[in-house]
C-alpha cells in the first residue's frame, strides 16, 4: 500500500507519519510549504506522480477566529482544496480519508452527536469543513470522513501547552466553562486513521478520546497533574470574547466506530497524563 498524506507539519500529520513508519507502510507526506492545496494543477500533478492507494487529508485552515476575517482563503483550503483532492482520488481510484471537525454541529443537542445528526455549523471554519465533507461524499464512494475535536499533539501549539506556559507565572487564568467536548490526543488518533485506510470500512466516523469536559475542566486537570497553584477562573464564552462562535456541546458519539469494529480511543484523562510525560521527556 502507498499512502499520500497532507498536513505533515501539523500535530496530527506528524503523528500519522510516525504511525505509517512504525507499520512499514510506504508514504509520501507533504506540508503546505511543499504543496499548495489550493493549486489544482499542483495537487493533480503530485498525486499522478505518486499514484497512492489512499490519501489521508490532514491539512486544513484551523485558526477558527482568523477564519472569520479570511473566509475566502479558509474556504479555498478547507472546501475547494478538499474537493480537488477528492477529484484526484476519483481519477486514480484511491481511497480518501478526510479529517473533519466537531464544529460542523451547532452544539444545541442534549447529548453526544451521532454521525447522521443534521449539521449546523456556527462559524466559518465549521461551514468550510462541512462543505469539504459534502464534496467528498458527492465525488467518492470509497471514503472515510473522521470528525474529531480539540486536537492535542507534541508538534506546534495547543491548549495544553498554553496552560502549561501561562501557569508558570500567572496566579489566575480565565478559561471558558460553557463549551463541552472531548480532548483528542493525536498519538491516539493517528493509529486509528491508519487502521481505517488499511480497511474497506468506508463511511462517516466520530473519533475522540473517551469522556468529556469543558476547557476549564481540562485546564484544572493540567494544573492538578503538574501541581501548579494557578487558580482557574471559569468564564462564559461571551465573557471570554472570542471572535468566532463555538458550539456549547460538541460531544461525539462513537457508535460508528463500534459498528465497524474499530477500537475506541482511551479516556482523555489517561491520555493527558501520558502526553504530559511525553512532553517532559522531550524537554529533557
Amino acid at each position: 500500500m502507498k499512502v499520500f498524506l497532507t498536513g505533515v507539519s501539523g500535530q496530527l500529520g506528524h503523528d500519522t507519519v510516525a504511525e505509517l513508519e512504525r507499520r512499514g507502510i510506504a508514504y509520501c507526506g507533504v506540508s503546505s510549504a511543499q504543496l499548495d492545496i489550493t493549486d489544482r494543477e499542483a495537487v493533480f500533478t503530485a498525486l499522478r506522480q505518486y499514484r497512492p492507494d489512499a490519501v489521508i487529508h490532514c491539512a486544513a485552515f484551523t485558526n477558527v477566529d482568523q477564519a472569520e476575517d479570511d473566509e475566502e482563503y479558509c474556504t479555498a483550503v478547507n472546501a475547494y482544496g478538499t474537493r480537488t483532492l477528492a477529484e484526484a482520488c476519483r481519477e486514480l481510484g484511491a481511497k480518501l480519508l478526510y479529517v473533519s471537525t466537531d464544529y460542523v454541529f451547532s452544539g444545541e443537542k442534549n447529548g453526544p452527536y451521532e454521525v447522521d445528526d443534521p449539521a449546523g455549523p456556527l462559524n466559518v471554519y465549521g461551514r468550510t469543513k462541512f462543505l469539504g465533507e459534502q464534496y467528498v461524499q458527492e465525488l467518492l464512494s470509497r471514503y472515510y470522513i473522521v470528525r474529531t475535536s480539540w486536537l492535542i499533539g507534541t508538534r506546534g501549539k495547543n491548549f495544553v501547552k498554553t496552560i502549561l506556559r501561562l501557569s508558570e507565572d500567572h496566579d489566575t487564568l480565565r478559561v471558558v466553562h460553557d463549551q463541552f467536548g472531548s480532548p483528542t490526543f493525536t498519538a491516539d488518533l493517528a493509529p486509528l486513521l491508519v487502521d481505517m485506510i488499511t480497511s474497506d470500512h468506508f463511511g462517516v466516523y466520530h473519533a475522540t478520546n473517551e469522556g468529556g469536559c469543558t476547557w476549564a475542566d481540562l485546564a484544572e486537570e493540567i494544573c492538578r497533574i503538574k501541581e501548579r497553584n494557578t487558580r482557574i477562573m471559569p468564564v462564559t464564552s461571551a465573557e471570554y470574547g472570542a471572535k468566532a462562535v463555538r458550539p456549547g456541546n460538541s460531544l461525539l458519539s462513537k457508535h460508528s466506530l463500534d459498528a465497524a469494529g474499530f477500537r475506541r480511543l482511551p479516556d482523555w484523562k489517561t491520555s493527558l497524563k501520558h502526553y504530559l510525560t511525553t512532553l517532559n521527556e522531550s524537554a529533557s
